[in-house]
């Protein structure tokens, strides 16, 4: 699909004929054997302090040419081992295996054939003194070093890549990077584990993630056969979690304090210096090689991380090579699925394809083998409601409007002021802690992606969510940026979660979509978020909600690039509660962490929406 050219963009170099076709023919693999086009190799390649890190390496058997390295480091295991048993695919797409790569995998420190100690997140060390000194970073110099010298043919450029925690692994690889790393592609990595990515949002914790992951992961260690059996008892991970009751009960009646990361966890309840050390983006200076950070917008774990890579390489290294791409996948899609819808949303195109075979594959192409097909946009983003594809020259692009939509009385939305001059107009609910908001309707354990675009409906009719509805739209209204929020709220407790919820509420008219799914008035979620409120002013030093007290907060609900179609409305959602997505706020300023079941307790929330009161939101308008 071409992408779209809007006024304030620049133009990309489409692929050449030639190079779609190849891209494309990749895809069929019954007439390419991995096994008789690479050599596979084992290796256990020494880093500083002596730690033997396993490492697999593919390479081209043409040995006529050079070819450039592609790495890849990752916890998640580089199986299958042995001489003879070959990965199904090799590169990010099928392309890379057909041009030719040698491709180097490697279990990193401390998991399954791999030496070291394994640390979950390890912080980068500025000031190594010697050898003992180690981190990701180093370990990633070391093994270019090692690779550049002792495997041949190549031609002395190194590419990294990976997703999500392997993305994660390429970030770090970037920072004082080996001389001979070109380009670098960090997708879905997280950066700040208490702000925005896998285990906090803005302080709030999020349970179902931390429980999936770390049990079957960290339990593993070096020993594949140690997995840590976690057993939920029900197929229903509302009542699992309201059971359990406060999270110190997941330790006596589950984790049993075997769980390392988890007893961290419940020792860090503010933003301190565990959290703080563990970021990465502060680290990101003089990055001199070609960055191509991905994400997706409906990703639920890692949406942040991508976006701040890319800003602090803008910031503080303006003039450097460095590509956003933001699509319409879930975490992860672009690498395993065709992109083209999620849940009940239609996206109008197999866009993973698009960003295969027209971002990832020639940009790798271009700065490791000098072919043509890449111009070095700085944004390639996907535009949800009006499904296309645009190309700015920053993110956000520029020209955007920003414009208030308020909060009215008998729930409307408007961009008009509030009339209101009564100080003390608002609405109220009661948020009880024993009877939460579900965030989804789905029966799981786990967290799930398609509550991200899931129809509302369901929470909407709860007493405890306040909506709010904007009349139907006589023109396209598209977003692009983040969204900030103010809110004017009170409590009757001594803290409280604030999640808001942007939602596009389809016309009732509108036909049932592939599936037969009935779309009319159909609330898709657009993006939601939650401020803690004791983390209102910061994150470090939480501070105590007065109450029946008129408090201002504001947040940021996460970037988007949405229009709300002609015909729709506009619908925000606030809530108290976001469950089990976020463990449950006691409403009552404790540490969350270690709070007792005493400490739950109903409280009466306000908002207000008067002319000295004007909660609301800002929508970053392109005209």
């Amino acid at each position: 699909m071409q992408p779209v050219r809007p006024r304030d963009s620049i133009p990309i170099l489409l692929l050449t004929l030639g190079l779609c076709l190849a891209s494309c023919t990749a895809g069929r693999r019954g007439d390419f054997s991995l096994k008789d086009h690479y050599s596979k190799a084992e290796h256990r390649i020494p880093m500083r302090d002596g730690a033997k890190l396993f490492t697999i390496v593919y390479s081209p058997k043409d040995t006529t040419q050079t070819y450039p390295i592609l790495l890849k480091r990752s916890p998640y295991s580089i199986a299958p081992y042995g001489p003879e048993e070959y990965h199904q695919r090799l590169g990010p797409s099928e392309a890379f295996d057909r041009d030719g790569y040698i491709f180097v995998f490697q279990d990193v420190r401390g998991r399954y054939e791999s030496e070291g100690e394994f640390e979950l997140i390890r912080a980068h060390n500025p000031n190594k003194t010697g050898p003992d000194d180690v981190d990701e970073s180093s370990d990633t110099y070391d093994t270019i070093s090692w690779v550049l010298a002792n495997v041949p043919n190549h031609n002395g450029r190194v590419g990294q890549w990976g997703i999500s925690y392997p993305g994660w692994e390429a970030a770090m690889g970037m920072i004082d990077a080996h001389p001979a790393l070109k380009a670098s592609s960090p997708q879905a990595s997280p950066t700040d584990m208490f702000i925005w990515d896998d285990w906090h949002h803005n302080g709030a914790f999020r349970p179902l993630i931390a429980l999936a992951w770390l049990p079957r992961q960290l339990g593993l260690r070096r020993d594949r056969a140690a997995d840590f059996p976690f057993e939920h008892g029900t197929p229903w991970g509302y009542k699992f979690l309201l059971d359990v009751g406060p999270l110190s009960r997941i330790n006596e009646l589950y984790f049993h304090g075997k769980i390392r990361e988890w007893n961290e966890f419940m020792e860090h309840g503010t933003y301190d210096e565990y959290w703080q050390k563990q970021t990465l983006v502060p680290h990101l200076k003089n990055i001199r090689h070609a960055v191509l950070s991905v994400t997706g917008w409906f990703d639920s774990e890692d949406f942040y991380g991508p976006v701040s890579i890319y800003n602090k390489i803008e910031k503080e290294t303006p003039d450097n090579r460095s590509t956003l791409v933001v699509g319409p996948w879930r975490h992860g899609a672009w690498g395993r699925e065709d992109g083209d819808r999620l849940g009940e949303i239609d996206f109008g195109s197999k866009t993973s394809h698009y960003f295969k075979n027209q971002i990832e594959h020639p940009f790798f192409s271009y700065y490791l083998k000098n072919e043509t097909g890449w111009s070095l946009p700085e944004a390639v983003v996907f535009e949800t409601g009006g499904n296309r594809w645009h190309i700015h020259d920053q993110w956000p692009p520029t020209g955007l409007v920003p414009k208030e939509l308020y909060f009215q009385a008998e729930g409307k939305l408007s961009f008009e002021a509030p009339e209101q001059s009564n100080a003390g107009a608002h609405d109220s609910y009661v948020s009880d802690p024993d009877k939460p908001v579900p965030y989804t309707t789905a029966i799981r354990t786990d967290q799930g992606h398609e509550y991200l675009v899931e129809d509302q409906r369901f929470a909407a009719t709860r007493p405890d969510v306040l909506v709010y509805e904007s009349d139907v739209l006589k023109e396209d209204v598209t977003i692009a940026g983040p969204v900030p929020v103010s809110l004017f709220v009170s409590t009757s407790g001594t803290d409280s979660d604030w999640i808001v919820k942007l939602i596009d509420v389809f016309p009732g008219d509108a036909p049932p979509n592939d599936r037969g799914t009935q779309m009319g008035d159909f609330q898709m979620l657009v993006v939601g978020m939650v401020m803690r409120g004791k983390f209102r002013n910061s994150l470090t030093v939480p501070e105590p909600m007065v109450p029946a007290q008129v408090t201002h907060i504001e947040f940021d609900l996460l970037d988007r690039y949405h229009t709300f179609l002609k015909g729709h409305r506009i619908m925000v959602q606030v809530q108290s509660t976001w469950f089990p997505l976020l463990d449950r706020n006691p409403q009552t300023f404790v540490d969350i962490y270690n709070a007792r079941e005493s400490d739950f307790r109903k409280a009466t929330q306000r908002l207000y929406r008067s002319t000295s009161h004007p909660s609301h939101l800002v929508l970053p308008i392109r005209p």
